[in-house]
């Protein structure tokens, strides 16, 4: 079975207007049980990490202010949700699940975050949903730990991680690649060690062509020996905060791209689930089912 992280905070954190992103994570471990690719003793519930760990990556006073709900009021509604102690709770499980993960995978090939992917925090500065940055924490602390030297961050998300880009733009040892929509947020866009953006409705051809050729050049130029992989399902020309036009079978191809090349190359890889806005759940639950469908597939 796939090696899978989990917590149930997801549940209660927010105000009932903000809960229908958040159902995906309820609904999502269901349907992996239900299909047989995951047991429930295969999900373990994070601990608050070492606050040490997120401050490798974070600033000081930026993380005591999160602690103490005392973020700026102009600051916190770049955040997008209500600031409250669970969600603060939330995002520190988050990069704990990451963190736990990338161990995981250095020892099956491949691991899980069900969550994850809030790869628009910066330093000193929480953005779009995203406070700590999950990949960039657990990115920081295999370096910190001597347990990788390289690493290679693949961003398929719809939108630009532009707090990753940022974290590590002066950091040899990590090497940031995106794939996003030019047009969507973030408006302004930061630089990644490689940025391909992509024009309003980009069809599958075109985007499965940068990925099938990136991808395995990526791996050979810069020789990573782990991996991160944000991927994102508001890829689909169904997603509402997406301007691309994948489809459902072009987004599943997408992740037997990355997982092949790690498996071919024999790259740990650690795996976070990133956006998906599509107005129907079931669009979003398949298209994120289909990323463990195929890790199994060719992990299993």
């Amino acid at each position: 079975m796939l090696p899978i992280a989990f917590h149930p905070l997801f549940k209660h954190p927010l105000p009932e207007g903000h809960r229908f992103p958040m159902l995906k994570y309820e609904l999502l471990p269901q349907q992996l049980v239900l299909e047989g690719i995951a047991e429930k003793n295969d999900f373990f519930v994070p601990e608050i990490p070492d606050i040490e760990l997120v401050l490798a990556v974070h600033e000081k006073e930026y993380v005591s202010n999160l602690l103490a709900l005392n973020v700026d009021p102009r600051a916190a509604r770049k955040i997008g949700f209500p600031l409250s102690e669970a969600l603060v709770e939330r995002e520190l499980r988050i990069a704990n699940g990451t963190i736990i993960g990338s161990q995981k995978a250095l020892q099956t090939g491949v691991a899980f975050n069900i969550a994850g992917g809030t790869h628009h925090a910066f330093y000193d500065r929480g953005e779009a949903f995203c406070l700590l940055n999950d990949q960039a924490i657990a990115a920081q602390f295999l370096l910190n730990q001597k347990l990788a030297s390289k690493i290679l961050i693949i961003d398929l998300d719809v939108h630009q991680g532009k707090g990753t880009a940022a974290l590590f733009q002066n950091n040899p040892n990590v090497f940031t690649f995106s794939v996003h929509g030019k047009t969507n947020y973030p408006f302004k866009k930061e630089t990644s060690d490689l940025d391909v953006a992509l024009t309003d409705g980009a069809s599958d051809n075109e985007y499965l062509k940068i990925i099938n050729e990136m991808i395995p050049k990526l791996i050979h130029q810069e020789k990573p020996d782990f991996i991160f992989y944000l991927s994102g399902v508001d890829i689909l020309a169904t997603d509402k905060l997406g301007k691309l036009g994948c489809t459902i079978d072009g987004c599943k191809k997408r992740d037997e791209i990355v997982f092949s090349n790690c498996k071919k190359f024999q790259i740990p890889l650690q795996c976070s689930m990133g956006g998906g806005y599509s107005p129907e759940i079931k669009t979003i639950i398949e298209a994120h089912t289909n990323t463990y469908r195929m890790a199994r597939e060719v992990f299993y």
